[in-house]
């Protein structure tokens, strides 16, 4: 999806508060019009179904979000590279806490119509995670769990822990979080 401008914006910019606010199913196309500041007409031109719009939300979302781990991950390899994907993600979840309510809440509903869109979003996403975590394994000349499934360790404690930080912990820097994260993923709890 192409970066999105004009009325496009504005509609996906009032689906993401209204979705954050009151959940995906709580939020009508009407709703989303008013807050918009649009037609419902114009709604329907640009999305033809609530469904189309929140598969469009997750899509920009996706190509910001995937940009941003690309680009944290360019030129690093191993820990560091790690360590600066768990930065961008907070940084990503910081620019955008109502996008990170709504990946954490609806990513795990297999019901939803754009399923098979969250499913390339999450791929997409930890698939920079699984890169830099099989990297630092072979540097590390260890054979360790699936990477597939630390990095969806990795990725899902810190979408939790950035919700965590905004909402309860906000004075924290993000730096504190990602040292938090880091620390746990490294063998902080073992004292390693």
């Amino acid at each position: 999806m192409a970066r999105t401008s004009g009325t496009k914006r504005l509609i996906l910019d009032a689906a993401l508060q209204l979705a954050a606010e009151r959940g995906i199913t709580g939020t009508t196309m009407d709703d989303v019009a008013e807050r918009a500041g649009v037609a419902k007409g114009s709604l329907y031109y640009n999305f033809s179904s609530k469904d189309k719009l929140f598969e469009g939300l997750l899509l920009d979302g996706m190509e910001t979000l995937t940009q941003a781990l690309r680009e944290a991950r360019a030129g690093r390899h191993g820990w560091p590279a790690i360590e600066a994907l768990v930065a961008a993600l907070l940084g990503r979840i910081a620019a955008n806490p109502a996008l990170a309510k709504i990946m954490a809440g609806d990513i795990f509903r297999t019901d939803r119509p754009w399923q098979e869109t969250a499913y390339a979003f999450r791929h997409q996403a930890l698939a920079e995670f699984e890169a830099a975590i099989t990297e630092a394994q072979a540097a590390a000349s260890v054979a360790g769990p699936a990477s597939g499934l630390m990095a969806s360790s990795v990725f899902g404690a810190t979408l939790v822990a950035g919700l965590e930080w905004l909402v309860f912990e906000p004075e924290r820097s993000q730096e504190e979080v990602v040292g938090a994260i880091i620390a746990t993923f490294s063998g902080g709890l073992r004292g390693a």
